[in-house]
């Protein structure tokens, strides 16, 4: 049953892993591809929180026993800096309580809120002992009011915790005490008292939160009255599911923000906290993304259009999915409002399920805000609501509806990547509607841009913005700078919304389809939208409304010389990652049947360069443009493939021989001592003295090369990859000042030259060229299928040997074996063959086997059984000992079982040959060796024998 569950399982990863990711980035840029600000400073790490400033050109940043005041416009320059650094008698403290001095005993600012326009509320971790304090933002100084900070900030570094400031009021939810089992929700206010949630199971199960906000919808001026709330984001255990493990359920919490508590029941605590699900799931293979990682808030002038992005990832870590879901505000505010209750009930006495609650819900609505109509029945503040709401709210604190996303299923799925982070900003394109970017921080350093375009995302572009690949902790956008702010462990880094310029031609800029990007005909240049100074149009994403590319020149082809024999690389890069490249050889799309050439990712890679691959290749990209529905294609890349030519000396000479006429740019140094032996002539063997330096069966130099080419492991090949040829590179191909090139086959001499061709006959005919080929690729698949052939029958006949010496086979193989190993007797050592001989039956040898068994006679048994009743065992007592003897004869009769007393022939006692134990005396020969037996006076006792005395 288990072996079954699990298979089901790992089938529905398996299909979630292959169908459930939508496409991946567009355009990939490295870390040194692209121009990012980055800050960080010696000894300080931990860079995990980040506040930007509204009214300053500010970016607070709380480091490990730093504040940092840095520039928004340019990170890299730092305005001022403050010290808190833990005493040294909390570190001392700390460490008592098992905590490491160099990593939990320091000090992590993580919070960081505006309190007023000139001052911050900080808190920090403390050595296990949170603290807060007020931060001046004029000089940057701390005011040294330290305050206690459990309830606003967590003990761990390492715990997940959020805040948020709300009219000088701090909303937490986070761990209360130094375990971390205490989790709550509170507000610290300093005009009224502290509220918090129960510290019951039923309010938060082990919460893990990301993140708080606030939802303004007009406090008691507004139409209805209806008070502010505060929306808390977290995972925690799930209570009204069973499973076999801690089920981790994303949950969404809300507290009004005029809750005062209750006057009897519930005094000091949340009379308003009602939480529910979160759903992000794919229906189509009911899975679900149950860990929720970052929430953002993106605020409409309604807020019942209030966005709420958030991504998701799943339990089971080795699933390796990430989505990102969006929850629209009015429909998480139905479900608060007009959601069913959950009840606990009680199972067989012993166990407890949450099931939905179906009686009568009290008057007014637990859990609901102060509005005009309960101020109609003399209800203004949550001190006077009826203990009977109170009581219920302190009991069914958890909602059965759920919060689904908009669309029913995840905006966006991707494959290997662990999402951290969300940011998203509303851009209004040139074609006049608004898109939303979504800007996503992974574990591994690397931002995701995407882009939602009436309801479809794509993804746009992938940058690394963390060069030593440490998570996004923490992202921050801002409006005003057009940049957005990474904080990780290892500093900060400060990047454009947009990499325009990247895009050199105006089709990577219309196909990219980055609504902050447009073509700017005049400056020919890829440009930002926001930059007013620049005239941009919109083309809508058709790439056929570019300026036509001007067809392939001679001067657009990168010229590449080789050598004949050696490989050639054509490198080519796609502009995209969602571009497919094919590549033209002299007009001729190529194909992988070509077993001389490899396409690759990174180019074209042609095997033992002949002269027919001389010529011009193009690469080509293909990508889909969705806004035209149609591919559109472009070169990429062109290059001029050629070989080198040189003449063939006619004989030994001395003096350098005329050289061919080359063509402009292909100078070089050359061979002092004659030109090349590649040149293609045409080479007649001497008289071979071997079978084995056999001339090929033609004497044509095409014919000579492609031999060479079919074999390119021959002695002498050179085998150098070609590439583009640069000034000055021209000349001696073998770079030998002093002879010919080792590719000269071996014992060839020149013949004379022959008459000019007159016709093509030089060329052979392709049949022939596809013979050899064919051939040479025949040949090798046979020595293969051979080699594998051998390596079968070796393994066969070792599985073989290995089953019959270990007695797995049939009889056949285990009466081979017993011959084998019975072979070995021999080898006894002398010692032991007296023994051995007494225990031999002196009856007839058994017979071969397939011979009749011969029968003992009538007279011969009753001659046996008169000699068993003659011959009987004597006892004989020796003290508490009692030794049996046998006679010689006996020992024979006696039945062998195969079990033995003692090898040393006693029957069970030691032999007195002077080094045993007891007061025995030596009754051995004095020559004897200790370790001898003597089986006549020391006779065998068979344990199992039937003794007719017993």
């Amino acid at each position: 049953m288990g072996l079954g569950v699990l298979a089901v399982f790992l089938g529905l990863l398996l299909e979630v892993s292959s169908q459930g990711p939508h496409n991946g980035p567009r355009t990939t840029w490295k870390h040194h591809e692209v121009d990012l600000l980055e800050f960080s400073e010696p000894g300080v790490f931990n860079y995990s929180t980040l506040l930007l400033s509204n009214t300053r050109d500010s970016l607070y940043v709380g480091a490990r026993d730093a504040i940092f005041d840095l520039s928004k416009s340019n990170v890299t320059v730092q305005n001022n800096k403050v010290q808190w650094q833990v005493p040294d008698k909390r570190v001392s403290m700390c460490m008592l309580k098992g905590k490491s001095k160099e990593q939990d005993c320091l000090n992590y600012v993580r919070v960081l809120q505006v309190l007023d326009e000139e001052r911050l509320y900080v808190c920090g971790t403390h050595a296990f002992q949170p603290q807060c304090d007020y931060l001046s933002i004029s000089d940057f100084t701390l005011a040294g009011r330290a305050e206690d900070g459990r309830g606003k900030c967590s003990f761990d570094p390492s715990q997940s915790f959020t805040t948020v400031m709300v009219d000088g009021e701090l909303y937490s939810g986070t761990a209360y005490n130094f375990l971390g089992s205490e989790a709550i929700i509170s507000r610290y206010s300093p005009l009224q008292t502290l509220l918090r949630t129960e510290y019951s199971t039923s309010w938060l199960n082990e919460p893990s939160f990301v993140f708080a906000d606030v939802i303004r919808e007009g406090g008691p001026d507004g139409p209805d009255g209806e008070d502010d709330r505060i929306y808390f984001f977290f995972t925690e255990v799930s209570v009204e599911y069973e499973f076999f493990g801690k089920l981790l359920i994303p949950r969404v919490a809300r507290v009004c923000k005029g809750d005062l508590g209750g006057q009897r029941t519930l005094q000091k605590k949340w009379t308003s906290f009602l939480k529910a699900k979160l759903v992000c799931s794919m229906p189509e293979l009911n899975f679900v993304f149950n860990v929720v990682r970052d929430i953002f808030v993106l605020e409409a002038e309604d807020w019942r259009d209030t966005l709420i992005y958030g991504v998701f990832t799943s339990q089971w870590g080795n699933v390796g999915l990430s989505a990102v879901c969006v929850y629209n505000m009015a429909l998480v505010d139905e479900v608060f409002s007009k959601g069913k209750y959950m009840q606990k009930a009680t199972v067989e006495q012993s166990h407890t399920k949450w099931v939905r609650y179906n009686g009568v819900t009290p008057s007014p609505r637990p859990g609901a805000c102060i509005n005009n109509a309960m101020r109609r029945q003399n209800i203004s503040s949550s001190l006077h609501l009826p203990d009977k709401t109170l009581q219920f709210v302190k009991d069914h604190p958890l909602l059965e509806d759920p919060v689904l996303p908009v669309g029913g299923r995840p905006l966006l799925i991707t494959k290997d990547v662990n999402y951290t982070q969300v940011a998203v900003a509303r851009v209004l394109a040139l074609d006049g509607r608004a898109r939303h970017v979504i800007f996503t921080g992974t574990d591994t350093g690397v931002l995701h841009k995407s882009v939602v375009d009436q309801g479809e995302v794509h993804m746009v572009e992938e940058i690394q913005l963390i060069k030593s690949g440490g998570a996004i902790k923490d992202l921050l956008l801002s409006s005003e700078t057009r940049s957005l702010y990474a904080g990780s462990d290892s500093g900060v880094v400060q990047s454009p919304t947009a990499f325009c310029g990247k895009y050199r031609s105006c089709d990577q800029c219309v196909l990219a389809r980055d609504p902050y990007c447009a073509w700017d005909p005049r400056s020919s240049a890829c440009v930002n939208i926001l930059d007013q100074t620049k005239q941009a149009q919109s083309l809508k994403g058709d790439a056929d409304a570019c300026p036509a590319v001007p067809p392939l020149s001679p001067r657009d082809y990168q010229r590449v010389v080789v050598k004949p024999g050696s490989s050639a690389e054509l490198p080519c890069v796609p502009p995209s990652n969602l571009a497919l490249v094919s590549w033209r050889a002299n007009g001729s799309l190529l194909t992988e049947a070509s077993p001389f050439h490899l396409i690759g990712e990174s180019g074209l890679l042609i095997y033992s360069v002949a002269p027919e691959d001389q010529g011009r290749y193009e690469c080509w990209a293909l990508e889909w443009a969705p806004a035209a529905g149609k591919n559109f294609s472009r070169p990429v890349a062109a290059y001029a493939l050629s070989l080198v030519v040189r003449t063939t000396p006619r004989g030994p000479r001395k003096d350098p021989a005329p050289r061919v006429p080359e063509t402009p740019g292909s100078e070089g140094k050359g061979s002092e001592h004659g030109p090349s032996p590649l040149t293609p002539a045409c080479f007649t063997p001497p008289p071979p003295t071997d079978s084995s330096l056999t001339p090929p069966p033609t004497d044509s130099s095409l014919t000579l090369l492609r031999l060479l080419r079919l074999n390119p492991q021959a002695p002498g090949d050179g085998g150098a990859v070609g590439g583009p040829e640069t000034p000055g590179s021209e000349g001696n191909p073998n770079g030998s000042e002093h002879g010919p090139s080792p590719l000269t086959p071996a014992r060839f001499t020149p013949p004379p030259p022959p008459p000019p061709p007159t016709d093509s006959s030089l060329t052979p005919p392709p049949t022939s060229i596809d013979t050899l080929r064919l051939q040479y690729l025949q040949r090798g698949n046979v020595v293969a299928l051979l080699c594998l052939f051998l390596l079968f029958f070796l393994l066969f006949l070792a599985a073989l040997a290995y089953n019959c010496y270990m007695r797995y086979l049939p009889a056949p193989c285990l009466r081979l074996r017993a011959a084998l190993v019975g072979g070995h007797k021999s080898s006894l050592r002398p010692e032991y063959r007296a023994c051995e001989a007494g225990l031999m039956d002196p009856s007839p040898p058994l017979p071969a086997p397939g011979a009749e068994k011969i029968k003992l006679t009538q007279q011969q048994k009753r001659q046996q059984q008169q000699q068993q009743q003659q011959q009987q065992p004597a006892v004989v007592q020796n003290g508490s000992h009692t030794t049996t003897t046998t006679t010689q004869s006996q020992l024979r009769a006696l039945r062998d079982t195969g079990y033995e007393t003692e090898p040393d022939c006693g029957n069970g006692k030691t032999p007195s040959n002077g080094f045993g134990f007891g007061g025995g005396g030596d009754d051995s020969p004095s020559g004897q060796k200790p370790f001898d037996v003597d089986c006549e006076s020391q006779p065998i006792e068979f344990a199992d024998a039937d003794d007719p005395s017993i």
